[in-house]
Formats: structure tokens, sequence, C-alpha cells
């Protein structure tokens, strides 16, 4: 199955894991609809680098992923640039470190809405287009902690755990459609979300930041090694292709045996 000129949105995707899922797809001829937070001329030059680097329509989207009505213009707004999305890769995310009686509720608040909520508004809005091309690539970027849980992080284990439910629920829905609905979870990916991770672990330890980062990496991934974002982009590529149209409601790790254990 070509990806050639089918339209891809990738939420989160003007750094780290969404970044490197958009070249992924782009690379296989999708048009693409970026998506994140940024400054406008290095968004606008990375528009252009799509452009230039794949000879394909990219577009922009400001879309806060916390708002609801946000993610149904974004829709809208692919729909009316690119013609709709065929496939759809919610990747958002954030992060916030806290035992749970002193978890902030905004914390709580704002990332339930960007890791869970902005997925189900966004797949809720491009069902019925999908449906009506006979065609649609629902991925979801969960996490290891989607299957597993740690100390301190409530809001994100919960979130993803909820990413791994909603995946289940979707591919159902729609199984008897064109249309595929499958969650990654990667392990320990070296993005500037995990990098601030490691900077605070190292100053509350008060350790050097390669310590950190070996401690990071030797406490649940037995490879020791990062998970590669383009890594993730090639599994995204692979969800989408034809050898890929059995798979719906899968839940795939890619996490160095973290989950093995």
């Amino acid at each position: 199955m070509s990806l050639n000129n089918k339209n891809a949105i990738v939420t989160g995707s003007t750094s780290g894991i969404g970044l490197a899922i958009a070249h992924a797809l782009a690379e296989q001829g999708c048009n693409i609809m970026l998506n994140g937070f940024g400054d406008k001329s290095a968004i606008d030059a990375l528009v252009k680098e799509f452009q230039k680097e794949y000879k394909i329509k990219v577009t922009y989207s400001a879309a806060d992923m916390s708002k609801p009505d946000d993610i149904k213009q974004m829709i809208n707004d692919c729909a009316k640039d690119l013609g709709g999305p065929d496939i759809l890769v919610n990747n958002a995310g954030i992060q916030f470190v806290s035992a749970t009686e002193d978890f902030p509720d905004d914390k709580w608040n704002a990332i339930i809405a960007i890791n869970l909520s902005s997925a189900f508004h966004s797949i809720k809005a491009s069902i019925p287009g999908m449906r009506q091309r006979n065609f649609g690539r629902i991925i979801n970027i969960a996490s290891a902690h989607g299957l597993v849980a740690s100390p301190n992080k409530i809001a994100y284990v919960s979130a993803k755990h909820g990413i791994v439910g909603m995946t289940k629920v979707v591919a159902l829905e729609t199984a008897e459609a064109n249309i595929t609905c499958n969650a990654i979870c990667p392990g320990w990916v070296h993005t500037p979300l995990v990098q601030k991770q490691i900077e605070d672990n190292a100053k509350a330890a008060n350790i050097s930041i390669e310590q950190a980062t070996n401690n990071l990496l030797g406490e649940k991934q037995p490879n020791k090694r990062f998970v590669k974002p383009e890594d993730i982009g090639g599994l995204v590529v692979f969800l989408c292709g034809e050898h890929a149209n059995a798979m719906t409601g899968e839940i795939i790790s890619a996490d160095g045996g973290w989950t093995a254990q």
C-alpha cells in the first residue's frame, strides 16, 4: 500500500518523537499537518524544510491540545488544506512529577487534557471522514507507563493507561471499516521532556547529568540505551502500511525490555 498523497496529522510534532514521525511519514509521500508549540519563525522554517526535502503539501496547526474547540478546528483545517486526515498520530504530551498527595490539581487537569482527552477529541473528529474515504490509520503514542507504573507520575500513568484502553475501544468500533487503531508504547526516548526529567533528577540528587542519565536507563530499561525517535517513526510507517492491515487494537512495546521484566 502506497502512502503517497495520504494526509497525516501528527500532534506535538515540532520536536522529539512527533517530529521524527512526521519525517518518517513525509518520506513515504504523505502530506503533513504539523502541530505543536514553538517560535513562529522556527515553525515557518520547519514547514519550508519539509516542503523542500519531500516535495509534499505541508501545513501547520497551532491548536492547543488542551482545548477541544482547537482540536476540532485542526481537523477542519486539515480537511480544507489537505483533504482530511487519512492518518492520525496522537503524540502530544506533557509531564509533571510529584507524589500523589502533593500533586497539584492544575497539573493533573493539564496532563489528562493533553495526554488523554486530546486523543479522544481528535479521533472523534477524524473518524467520520475516514469512514467516508474508506481508509484510516489511527496511532496513539502511549508509553511503557501505559502498561506499568512508576511512583510520582499519577497523572501521566493514568493518562497513558487510558490511551491503551481508548485504542482498544476505537479498534473494536472501526473493525469492519478499513480503519485501524493501534498504540505504540515507547520506553525512554531522549526527548526534551526526558532531558528535563534527567536534569531535575541530577539537581535533586546533586549528581552529574551523565550519572542521572545512567540511573534513569539502568532503573527501567535493560538494554540501557535510549529508544531512537526514528525507530518510533518507522513503527508508525509500518502500522500504516499493507503488512499491518490485520493489526488493530494492538499495543506495541518499544522499550528495550522494560515491560518484559
